[in-house]
């Protein structure tokens, strides 16, 4: 669960790690007014849950007030990376002399901590590290074990600190380590760690991502306005929708709306879809026995996103039973009508009267199935896939 940058260096400030002393802002209003407390000029920072904002044009550097105020009116105005913009984080701008990279992660195939470093910050670490190897290193800790202040000092020789910094620089490499480990970390990063011309180390950006199965043991984060969110990035506004409703659900981007039953069964499907040349819009799962009304929500989903062009619907029934399913369709057919095409199929628990309740229903009001092709057990699932990945390509 990744945190915004914001939060992210209010943690940091708690273990003593130096960082910009940004103001949040959201309007353009209070955008020119923090820029107008950092002597008329900053650095304009969009808080979004995502890397890269910088090449998104996420990140705007001012010379005055006024343009600080028209830059702000347009970026909240857009979205940046698909997400809109709320928040801007004003910083003050910083007299750079050099930037550095530290974070801290795991290596979950040794199950140890790893601390990253390299005298080069202010880039992407992963293919900076592919295409520059000696300028990265790495130290490996035990998952229980602590940091001392001579092993921070050794990380900060190997970032090419001069020796009247290595104090201050073990400080901030012993901060953010902990930092790591007292709030459950998947990643605790600053990039770039900046040196400025009159001597001072800073943590110019920060991200932190924490294990979300960690968060019960953590209060302090929902005292501080916290709370568990995406992974690492922020929810659409569908994903949000089926939150509410209790809908475990995640956009792709994909074409094919899938309507399945169940998670394990929906990940099949989404495997199956794309095995025949096809893309999933989302993920979806119903949950264990999903009452028809939480069914025919989900459809209403799928129907009104403008990205599927074709739905691929397929329950097992198990702990659910297929004429729950059936009704849950019907339902949604009656309240609010399909407008892409669907291909769907039954099978298992009760599916000979989810079927029954298909054909009695299309007797009585034929116009509402003119887009579903509904089917049973006697059709492989593999059909029902394909069948999607055709209907969605037919539309197109």
């Amino acid at each position: 669960m990744r945190l915004f940058e914001f939060e992210a260096k209010q943690l940091f400030a708690k273990h003593k790690i130096p960082i910009t002393e940004g103001v949040l802002c959201t309007t353009p209003i209070e955008v020119r007014n923090a820029v107008l407390n950092f002597d008329g000029r900053g650095i304009l920072k969009v808080q979004i849950l995502s890397g890269g904002r910088a090449k998104a044009g996420g990140i705007k550097k001012v010379e005055s007030p006024e343009e600080a105020e028209t830059v702000a009116d347009d970026l909240f105005e857009e979205t940046v990376k698909g997400y809109p913009v709320e928040r801007i984080l004003v910083d003050p701008l910083l007299d750079i002399r050099r930037e550095y990279y530290l974070g801290v992660t795991i290596n979950r195939a040794k199950y140890k901590i790893v601390v990253i470093g390299s005298p080069t910050g202010g880039v992407d670490i992963e293919e900076f590290a592919r295409k520059n190897p000696a300028k990265v290193f790495k130290e490996s800790f035990e998952i229980d074990e602590r940091m001392y202040s001579f092993e921070a000092y050794g990380i900060g020789l190997q970032m090419k600190f001069r020796k009247e910094k290595l104090n201050l620089v073990s400080s901030i490499i012993m901060g953010l380590y902990n930092v790591f480990k007292a709030y459950d970390c998947k990643l605790a990063e600053i990039n770039p760690l900046v040196e400025t011309e009159n001597g001072l180390l800073v943590a110019a950006d920060a991200r932190i991502s924490v294990d979300d199965d960690a968060l019960f043991r953590h209060p302090e984060l929902a005292e501080m306005g916290i709370e568990k969110r995406h992974e690492e990035g922020e929810m659409t506004l569908r994903e949000k929708e089926a939150r509410e409703h209790g809908i475990p659900y995640l956009d792709l981007d994909g074409k094919i709306g899938m309507f399945p039953g169940g998670a394990g069964f929906g990940i099949m499907g989404n495997d199956f879809v794309n095995y025949f040349g096809g893309k999933p819009a989302n993920f979806m799962d119903s949950g264990g026995g999903p009452s028809p009304e939480r069914l025919a929500k989900m459809l209403v989903l799928l129907d009104e996103n403008p990205k599927v062009k074709a739905i691929f619907g397929a329950r097992f029934g198990g702990i659910s039973r297929c004429d729950d399913f059936a009704k849950g369709v019907i339902m949604f057919l009656k309240d609010h009508g399909l407008s892409k095409p669907m291909v769907m199929r039954m099978t298992g628990n009760n599916w000979e009267e989810g079927v029954r309740l298909f054909d009695e229903a299309k007797k009585k009001n034929p116009e509402l199935f003119e887009n579903i092709e509904a089917h049973g057990i006697e059709t492989p699932i593999e059909q029902i896939a394909r069948r999607a990945v055709e209907l969605s390509q037919e539309v197109e």
